[in-house]
């Protein structure tokens, strides 16, 4: 099922003993198409410190409480790998993290979550620790510019072939494997206005300093896409 990013955040996070925060941004991968990581605004509990959290992670979203649940404790995600409070995410912070939890890596392997379509968590005993391996704290110099936020994103111009043709407003997302399927693109005056959706296997190349996305369509092709009720595609 598609869902709506927009319709995620603020939506409260529950570890497997209590609130760890509220949803506040995605970390998605430019490459591959797929968040990556879901970026946790944690009060007071944990300050001074970005919170990450990995679909390998995420279990049930209660609609009724539009509480999602974390399969991990306080206590393993507050001793989990610490990073800053900004982008890039290195590399080696991954590795960290991912030992740390003992996932299997995304960037190895040539399917979406590396040698799985879907985010995979190794089966392990009750009780076992997730702590495997020496996590190396700090090493920040191979960044992976792949990953970018999807707040960020919000508001970057849509440029087609032959013009521009309206703006970022939101992505639409599979909730079981996590890869982003469409792109939500209010249109300019040129198109009334409206919502469409663009494929990600449409975009050429994202322009960051210039604050763009570039598609191979043209302003025929967009007027030729069916119209699509976004509102629809929430949670």
């Amino acid at each position: 099922m598609l869902q709506n990013i927009n319709d995620l955040y603020g939506i409260k996070l529950a570890a497997t003993d209590g609130e760890i925060g509220k949803i506040q941004d995605f970390y998605f991968d430019d490459q591959r198409w797929a968040v990556r990581y879901l970026v946790a605004d944690t009060g007071s509990w944990l300050t001074g410190r970005l919170v990450l959290i990995s679909p390998h992670a995420l279990g049930k979203f209660d609609r009724e409480k539009k509480q999602l649940h974390v399969n991990l404790t306080r206590d393993q995600i507050e001793k989990s790998p610490s990073i800053g409070t900004h982008l890039p995410v290195s590399r080696q912070y991954e590795r960290d993290y991912y030992t740390y939890y003992g996932w299997p890596t995304y960037w190895t392997g040539d399917l979406i979550w590396g040698t799985y379509g879907f985010p995979v968590v190794d089966s392990q005993p009750p009780g076992a620790p997730l702590h495997r391996g020496h996590i190396h704290h700090g090493d920040t110099h191979r960044d992976d510019l792949h990953l970018r936020s999807a707040q960020v994103i919000k508001g970057y111009d849509i440029q087609a072939t032959d013009a521009s043709i309206g703006s970022v407003t939101s992505f639409l997302v599979d909730d079981k494997s996590w890869a982003v399927g469409e792109l939500v693109v209010e249109t300019g005056h040129w198109y009334a206005s409206k919502e469409i959706l663009i494929s990600p296997s449409k975009i050429d190349r994202i322009s960051y300093p210039e604050s763009k996305v570039f598609v191979n369509l043209t302003t025929a092709d967009i007027q030729s896409t069916a119209e699509n009720d976004v509102a629809k595609a929430g949670v």
